[in-house]
């Protein structure tokens, strides 16, 4: 018998990957398309949960979803069970939703923009109190309207006092940039106001709280539990990957940095933080900067 020694050693030939198909390509889109539908998770569709196995499971299909998100402007955070395919959208996208534009929708006014913006902060930094909560993919975040109305008049409190401290003036323009003058405008607005049939007044700081936190629900990253406390709502996972993602803010860092140390119940503390007890400085916001 003739032994072949150049077959025997001869090296395996690489795998030739399957071609991509139009249906693969349609089965990508499709799932990017489930990630852009906020409130939507793989539990509650059959289609979508074995998108996101398939992507879990098959890193061609996974890398050609990829390229599809990206191709949309959109960054995928994600793609599991728990938050779907959790995605950001760039910059330049198309989706974008920049704070700028929400606050101009919600209020004419320009200082009423700003505390808009204040609210989403304080919103986020509720929610994820400690580095370690904005780390744990199980928590949940509790924040309630009132509490986040009380954690911002805290913070105004604070900002006065070293205003005050540091000799500087205390009532400049309302409409000037920065915390230092939005604690100015939210001190002195009413927290509740109200109209002849005791409805909240929009522009009251509750009312502003509220449409924060109802723009969120709205986007897939809030779920209201109760009308406790104005409204009590819990984070989802993709509010969470969202502040992760988008950490940095400046504004975050400079409103926690204040000391108002708030607790997981939904409420504010109004206590200075200790080293035991930290603020997210470096949370962030699931919008781009104007």
């Amino acid at each position: 018998m003739t032994i072949n020694h150049d077959a025997a050693w001869a090296p395996e030939a690489e795998p030739v990957a399957a071609p991509v198909t139009p249906a693969d390509v349609a089965d990508a889109a499709r799932l990017v398309s489930f990630g852009l539908q906020a409130k939507l998770l793989p539990a509650r569709d059959a289609e979508y949960a074995e998108l996101v196995r398939r992507f879990r499971e098959d890193p061609p299909f996974a890398r050609l979803a990829d390229a599809v998100a990206t191709g949309m402007g959109l960054v995928v955070l994600e793609v599991s069970p728990r938050a779907g395919m959790a995605v950001a959208a760039a910059e330049d996208s198309v989706f974008a939703v920049r704070m700028g534009d929400y606050s101009r929708r919600a209020a004419s006014e320009s200082a009423d923009r700003f505390l808009h913006g204040l609210a989403h902060l304080a919103v986020a930094a509720l929610a994820f109190p400690r580095p370690e909560d904005l780390a744990d993919d199980g928590y949940l975040g509790r924040v309630t309207v009132n509490g986040v109305d009380a954690f911002v008049r805290q913070a105004c409190r604070r900002l006065e006092e070293r205003a005050e401290a540091q000799g500087e003036v205390t009532d400049p323009a309302s409409d000037a940039p920065g915390l230092e003058a939005a604690w100015r405008v939210w001190a002195r607005r009413s927290s509740t106001g109200a109209t002849k049939d005791a409805r909240r007044l929009a522009g009251s700081t509750t009312g502003i709280v509220s449409k924060a936190v109802l723009f969120l629900v709205d986007s897939g990253f809030l779920q209201k539990t109760s009308d406790d406390a104005g409204g009590t709502f819990r984070t989802t996972a993709r509010y969470q990957l969202q502040v992760r993602d988008l950490a940095g803010s400046a504004a975050m860092a400079e409103l926690t940095d204040l000391g108002v140390v708030p607790v997981t119940d939904g409420t504010a503390t109004l206590m200075p933080a200790d080293d035991s007890d930290e603020l997210v400085a470096d949370a962030g916001l699931p919008f781009h900067s104007l």
